[in-house]
């Protein structure tokens, strides 16, 4: 049976146990993200407790759970690297901004109108680009800039580990953070009751303690040093078309795979189903929150959500409580995480990379639409190679044309007597538009030249203008040179001849 939701927030048993689940859950993601995206880890912890304490108790969605996000990885490591982590906390306030415009103005629902090909290429061409990084994260390399480079430079990476003993090392520990990953969900239910992300993180670091591991760990300022407010100055770059890029790109990336979330996370309980208007002005809020703290930005994130629901969630209580364990941790044993080697961290990383790539999904894709396969690859390599921002906007104008071109079917009937002096009757019905026009053209200019010609248009639910245009030339030219002029049977509103 599916849970119930209560609308009040209350503390039962089982959100109490469903936010230890979460927590725990939350704890290496946090902290993992923030490295990957090159700021210190306890501000991925910031985002963890803002999106429990702040985001949780507003409405939208009652079990989605929000924090930092591997989806945003990329993007926000490139900002750190153009505009310095100083600049960060001004990019996620405006995009909160931003997110609290849009659900003021109900847009929240519009989101559900992106091409789901789109999205899905948009996270695996993340998850790609997440793998390579971290890649040479395991192996205690700096990576490049790019994600081709990346990807170039990983047989390099290979050679010039295999004669190092601490990147032999790291690699090690990344690789069984990933394989313990790998295997947790298929061990028995005793065990997965400890969440696989943990369970990595300690065994692993366990390991290395044991074996006094050459590898760089983690450094650890506590919250209050990590924290950095943005300046008055600091809002100036808010000017520059670049950083204003950036902010349009967190709000509606960000809000995007929150709404898809959401959507997943509706059909996993038979609840109140969620208010996405609400939902973006409560991730509005939290991202405004963690802007002012210098944090890092936020969305709902599919992992913890679908935690938070497995372990008996009822309200939102169990993501406000998670909340609240992260912050005593972050106060009470922050030295703890000065324990976890980076290569630990790179695995966890590579892990969630990977499952952001619908592998399992793209080959039924490909044999049931092909179109949205293309689509969905296309979004990926491009995000990869290019950018996530320009990533995006090439998959959205694909789909678009992928759209037009699968709407715009133009049937032509073609009926002739056969005799002399008898008119070719030709009927067009379906939508004309410019994608179509070389066929149809080809399709005209085809029919014989010493007979008369009778053009039915009127089946037509859609003619374009370049449609219009290009048959009211032919049929005046054919008019000119054929025996008679063509009579055209109008299409609505008016005809082409």
């Amino acid at each position: 049976m599916l849970p119930q939701l209560e609308r009040p927030l209350s503390f039962p048993r089982r959100d109490v146990a469903a936010s230890l689940v979460v927590f725990l859950v939350a704890l290496p993601l946090c902290v993992g993200v923030a490295v990957a995206s090159g700021v210190p880890a306890e501000l991925g912890l910031v985002t963890g407790i803002v999106g429990g304490l702040v985001t949780g108790l507003l409405p939208g969605s009652s079990l989605q759970v929000s924090g930092p996000a591997a989806g945003l990885t990329v993007l926000v490591y490139d900002a750190v690297q153009q505009y310095g982590v100083a600049a960060l906390g001004v990019l996620v306030l405006a995009s909160g901004a931003l997110q609290l415009a849009l659900g003021a103005l109900r847009m929240g629902r519009w989101f559900r109108a992106i091409s789901v090909a789109v999205v899905e290429g948009m996270l695996a061409g993340i998850g790609l680009t997440i793998i390579a990084g971290q890649l040479y994260a395991m192996a205690g390399a700096e990576a490049p800039g790019s994600g081709v480079a990346k990807l170039a430079g990983l047989p390099e990476l290979v050679l010039d580990g295999a004669g190092s003993a601490e990147a032999v090392a790291a690699f090690a520990l990344g690789a069984g953070t990933i394989a313990v990953l790998a295997a947790w969900p298929r061990l028995p239910a005793k065990a997965r009751q400890v969440p696989g992300p943990l369970a990595a993180v300690a065994l692993t670091t366990a390991v290395a303690l044991a074996f006094d591991a050459p590898v760089a760990k983690l450094e650890v300022r506590g919250l209050l040093g990590a924290v950095q407010p943005p300046g008055i100055g600091d809002f100036a770059r808010l000017a520059e078309v670049g950083v204003l890029g950036t902010v349009l790109a967190f709000a509606l990336i960000s809000s995007a795979e929150t709404l898809f979330s959401a959507a997943a996370v509706d059909r996993m309980h038979d609840g109140p189903r969620t208010d996405y208007d609400r939902e973006l002005i409560a991730q509005g809020t939290g991202n405004a929150v963690c802007g002012a703290l210098g944090a890092l930005p936020m969305t709902a994130v599919i992992v913890r959500s679908s935690a938070n629901v497995q372990a008996g969630a009822r309200t939102k209580a169990s993501r406000v409580l998670h909340g609240l364990w992260l912050l005593l941790f972050a106060a009470l044993l922050p030295a703890a995480l000065g324990l976890i080697p980076l290569a630990v961290l790179a695995g966890v990383l590579v892990h969630a990379g990977w499952k952001l790539i619908p592998t399992s999904g793209l080959a039924p894709l490909w044999r049931d639409h092909r179109g949205e396969a293309l689509v969905l690859v296309a979004t990926a390599v491009a995000v990869t190679a290019l950018n996530l921002f320009e990533g995006v906007l090439l998959g959205l104008l694909l789909a678009v044309v992928k759209t037009a071109w699968e709407t715009s079917h133009v049937h032509l009937d073609v009926h002739d007597e056969g005799g002399d002096g008898d008119a070719v009757r030709v009927a067009v019905a379906g939508n004309a538009t410019f994608l179509r026009l070389p066929h149809l053209l080809d399709r005209l200019e085809a029919l014989p030249r010493d007979r008369p010609i009778e053009l039915d248009l009127s089946g037509l639910r859609h003619l374009d203008h370049a449609c219009r245009t290009a048959l009211t030339t032919w049929a005046d030219r054919r008019g000119r040179t054929g025996p008679e002029p063509v009579v055209v049977a109008a299409a609505s509103p008016a005809p082409p001849a």
